[in-house]
Order: C-alpha cells, then structure tokens, then sequence
C-alpha cells in the first residue's frame, strides 16, 4: 500500500516531510496487519485455514529502504494445526490485534505532532 497525499501547490517544495511520509507507510503496514488478524479471526472455523501473516519489523525496515509498497504476506510458521488442518489461535489473533491498535494509535500521535511542528514553523514565518 502506498500513502499518497493531495497534490498542493507549494511552488516546488514538498508537501509532507520525510517523517510524515514514513509515519504514513507506518499506519499503512499497521492497518494491513490489522486486517490480516481480522480475517485469521474471521475463519477460525474454517477447515484447512492457514494463519497468515508478516514481520512487522522487517516489513518497515524494507519499505523504508524502497522496497515494494505491499507487504510479503505468508503463512505464519510454528502454530499447532487442530485437525481439521485449521492453525488459527484466538489468543495469539487477539494479541496481535491489541498489539496493532497500539501501534495505530502511537502512529497517529506521532503523525500529529509531526504536522503541529510543520504548522508551527508555518505561523513562525507568517509572522
């Protein structure tokens, strides 16, 4: 996924910040991890499903080093298969959600503060 802003007439300088821009392929990583814990809830009743996933951590790390906008999502590997061939876990799914709603609201804050700055400098030089 990738964050794109309006496009502003700004006279040839750039509309966000390196930070925003990062914080912004943040929320988007977060809220794919959400929705991936979403549907691993959502089929643990399905047989055969597999718990899919990715590494949070490596996935950031790739994306701000220019790698693809889309998260290399894959099966998540060591969970116990019931047998029924289904491997989803309610606690690990229902951690990993609380983990990424943290992660959302950090990102936001972050992203918040990140513009009251880029605000601030604007009425300082209004002035």
């Amino acid at each position: 996924m990738q964050t794109t802003g309006l496009p502003i007439n700004t006279g040839g300088l750039p509309s966000t910040t390196a930070m925003a821009d990062a914080l912004g392929r943040y929320l988007d990583l977060t809220s794919t991890q959400m929705k991936l814990t979403a549907g691993n809830m959502a089929n643990v009743d399905t047989p055969g499903y597999r718990t899919k996933g990715f590494d949070f951590e490596q996935e950031m790390a790739r994306q701000l080093s220019g790698g693809a906008d889309e998260a290399q999502v894959s099966e998540v590997d060591g969970l116990v298969s019931r047998p029924d061939g289904n491997n989803v876990s309610m606690d690990r799914e229902g951690m990993q959600l609380a983990k990424s709603q943290l992660q959302f609201r950090m990102g936001v804050e972050l992203l918040r503060h990140e513009f009251a700055g880029v605000m601030s400098a604007i009425h300082a030089e209004a002035k």
